[in-house]
């Protein structure tokens, strides 16, 4: 079937690197700001766009995603729609702790996350299978009120994920599978709810910069470590 509308064409920009990010902290809805290596971040990404045209800018209303987006929007002289259903999944009860933390405060929670079960939410959090439908509810919502056009979005990596999981097949019942640096750009192309990868990751701007933080979920870089056998009291 040929479509006599082009498609919509998508720039998505991660938040630049924040001490949680270096530190492996869970971070989610947290309103946590960028380091002096995410703010030098957020001018090599500044440097990277500001030839572009866009016919529309979104970003997520925390701190950390407007930062990235804020030397950018200078040098373009634009003002962005910013929405918090752009935010980064919920994760409750393990904002601000590290992966040690947690096992070490709430081994059975922790024991729990591991199953990666899409059904699952931590206490005050939100579950992938309800952060999925988040996600690509507003992407699809956007792409569809701007066809034929580009807009960026600056938001987060877990945003980023629930859309290669959608592109690739790839199951909300397992772990990340993508490399999602700081800073980085990825562009999708939009057709009729069909989304499909034109480049994903792209960090070469960020070139001299210090070496990014491993973006591996931590339930695998922390799966083997030994959980306590007796819980902590609350």
């Amino acid at each position: 079937m040929t479509h006599l509308t082009p498609p919509t064409l998508l720039t998505l920009v991660r938040h630049g690197e924040t001490d949680s990010n270096r530190s492996h902290r869970f971070q989610g809805q947290l309103d946590v700001p960028l380091n002096d290596t995410g703010l030098r971040q957020a001018e090599r990404v500044a440097e990277r766009l500001a030839a572009e045209r866009f016919d529309a800018i979104v970003t997520s209303d925390l701190a950390r995603v407007r930062q990235t987006a804020a030397p950018l929007l200078a040098r373009l002289g634009a003002r962005p729609e910013v929405d918090p259903v752009w935010r980064e999944q919920g994760f409750g009860l393990f904002e601000g702790l590290t992966a040690e933390e947690v096992i070490a405060r709430h081994p059975a929670l922790w024991q729990q996350w591991l199953r990666q079960d899409a059904d699952f939410a931590l206490p005050g959090g939100e579950s992938v299978r309800a952060f999925s439908a988040r996600i690509n509810g507003v992407l699809d919502a956007l792409a569809a009120r701007h066809p034929g056009q580009r807009v960026l979005v600056v938001t987060h990596g877990g945003v980023l994920d629930m859309l290669w999981r959608r592109i690739q097949g790839q199951p909300l019942s397992s772990a990340r599978a993508c490399a999602i640096p700081n800073a980085g750009v990825s562009r999708l192309r939009w057709l009729a709810g069909a989304l499909a990868i034109e480049a994903w990751g792209d960090d070469a701007h960020l070139a001299g910069l210090p070496a990014q933080p491993s973006t591996v979920s931590l339930s695998v870089r922390y799966a083997a470590v030994p959980v306590p056998l007796t819980p902590p009291t609350p």
